[in-house]
């Protein structure tokens, strides 16, 4: 763990530099309070931020950012929240959130941006796809990248930090989804180092549903130390390498390094599924073990799960 620390923090600054270089892109949209009628108003505001972005981006020489971009202004896109500036931040909404009788939100883990947004977004479609095959169109996915996620080699990924700043941006979002429809089934899935900001968020959160998917740890010793009233899932794959990272907590030279107990050991104590024989970026792939037990739970659906 040591050794991953030092090699992190050589390599972090120049990877953080050359992923996300000083693109400029305009301030984020003013948007008026979420409600079902100004959801197509905050959609459109959203949509024309982003076509601004990709034009600043593309006139900045960044031909990569512009077009990622300037997908994002595509009339089908919906977005909640929209920020183009740095490694930018998005919510994007799959369904009718405003009628949806199950909502879920996903919280992705390191190394997810604007640059790297399209294979979050893909696990959401694939999820949104998955529910309407099961129950029809009252269902909602939100693809929520709602903070700054560390860099798979960096110090930052060994730490907290960066949850517990990302943790109220969550809980603030989560009362706004409820704003917006304050009757729907709301599960929370974590991916990675997502479980560690859901953990953060999850005391008081209005959620049925914690899931936490390919989790290094989440912080705590146990899901009783969650403090939530939702039901704790836990699943890995069994090709997943989070596997081989220690699960403990030790300081060093003044920092908690490591999250503590793995999430689907039964000293935490979660609710283990099965989430097939996928790697680490695989639970939300069309047609996996994993992908058809998050929508049972997704959907309430639990005495049809298969357990770990």
């Amino acid at each position: 763990m040591l050794a991953a620390l030092i090699a992190g923090a050589v390599v972090a600054p120049i990877s953080a530099a050359a992923a996300h270089p000083e693109i400029p892109a305009p301030a984020p949209a003013h948007i008026a309070t979420l409600t079902p009628t100004t959801l197509d108003s905050a959609y459109a505001a959203n949509r024309a931020n982003a076509a601004e972005a990709s034009r600043m981006a593309a006139a900045h020489g960044d031909r990569s950012r512009a077009a990622a971009v300037r997908s994002m202004a595509d009339p089908s896109r919906h977005f909640l929240t929209f920020d183009a500036r740095g490694p930018g931040r998005a919510a994007e909404v799959f369904g009718d959130l405003a009628k949806a009788d199950h909502v879920a939100v996903l919280v992705p883990g390191s190394d997810t941006s604007l640059d790297t947004y399209d294979r979050f977004r893909a696990g959401a479609v694939a999820l949104h796809q998955r529910l309407g095959r099961r129950v029809g169109p009252r269902t909602a996915v939100i693809a929520w990248l709602g903070y700054d996620t560390p860099g798979t080699i960096s110090p930052d990924v060994l730490t907290t930090d960066l949850a517990k700043e990302a943790a109220p941006e969550l809980r603030d979002f989560i009362g706004e989804l409820r704003r917006v429809n304050g009757q729907a089934r709301l599960t929370l899935l974590c991916h990675s180092y997502g479980t560690v900001v859901g953990a953060r968020a999850a005391s008081g959160l209005d959620i049925s549903d914690l899931v936490l998917i390919g989790s290094p740890g989440t912080g705590v010793d146990s899901a009783a130390g969650l403090h939530t009233k939702a039901r704790v899932w836990a699943g890995r794959g069994g090709d997943d390498w989070i596997a081989d990272v220690p699960h403990t907590r030790a300081d060093l030279f003044g920092t908690t390094v490591g999250f503590g107990t793995d999430p689907v050991s039964p000293a935490f104590g979660a609710r283990v599924f099965a989430a097939g024989d996928g790697g680490h970026s695989d639970y939300l792939k069309p047609g996996s073990v994993s992908l058809a037990n998050l929508a049972r739970i997704v959907l309430g659906e639990t005495s049809e799960m298969t357990h770990g």
